[in-house]
């Protein structure tokens, strides 16, 4: 789910960037043919210099995006991890002191088949 919300999110991005790319294209032929000699408070030009600023600015926010998932990805490794160290731990435990649990609840043995579908290496 993760990976599609990734996935997802870099849609959206090219997608703007597209979106932005036209917008640019549209203005500049507009400009050219309507209004060759314009002068006004803002002209045209100060206008598409502002549109590449936006796209930059875009690309900005998309890199760091990017650099959030993959510390996304790695907190999610090292947790995972932990958990296999810990349920290694506590198995050893109940084989060296001979100790039997409980068969787990139906909540658990779901909450046991969500971890592990988390889990890289299980």
């Amino acid at each position: 789910q993760e990976e599609s919300i990734e996935k997802m999110t870099f849609k959206i991005f090219q997608k703007a960037d597209s979106d932005l790319d036209y917008i640019q294209y549209r203005l500049e032929y507009e400009i050219k043919t309507n209004y060759p000699d314009s002068a006004g408070e803002k002209s045209p030009v100060t206008l598409l210099k502002e549109i590449s600023a936006i796209k930059s600015r875009y690309q900005t926010l998309y890199t760091r995006f990017k650099l959030v998932a993959v510390e996304q990805q790695e907190t999610k490794s090292r947790i995972c991890a932990t958990v296999n160290k810990t349920m290694n731990m506590i198995q050893q435990l109940q084989t060296q002191t001979d100790l039997e649990l409980s068969p787990l609840t139906e909540e658990e043995k779901n909450a046991a088949e969500q971890l592990k579908s988390h889990m890289p290496d299980s």
